[in-house]
């Protein structure tokens, strides 16, 4: 459910519900809504969700089960390393 998607995030990031309420200029009475499923954040708010956790409005939405990391400010030989780890960890996941 979108409610679990979006508390699953925040507690990933380290927030407390106060403090994604601040980050988004939102109640923390909103955020709990959201997160027990009494309400569902607004559009715009699902945006700023998905930017503040670089994920995509698809994937807090669950209508896609990816993610997706912003890689413009890494250099290319940085954005090689990530591609090699994730190459490591998809290897080490088929040997298990």
């Amino acid at each position: 459910m979108i409610s679990d998607t979006i508390c699953a995030l925040r507690e990933r990031a380290g927030y407390s519900q106060a403090e994604l309420a601040k980050r988004l200029s939102v109640t923390r009475s909103s955020v709990n809504a959201w997160e027990s499923g009494l309400s569902a954040p607004t559009a715009i708010n699902i945006i700023e969700l998905a930017k503040l956790f670089h994920v995509s409005a698809d994937f807090i939405l669950e209508l896609e089960q990816t993610r997706q990391i912003d890689l413009s400010e890494l250099t290319e030989r940085e954005i090689r390393i990530i591609y090699e780890l994730l190459d490591y960890f998809r290897q080490a996941k088929g040997k298990a």
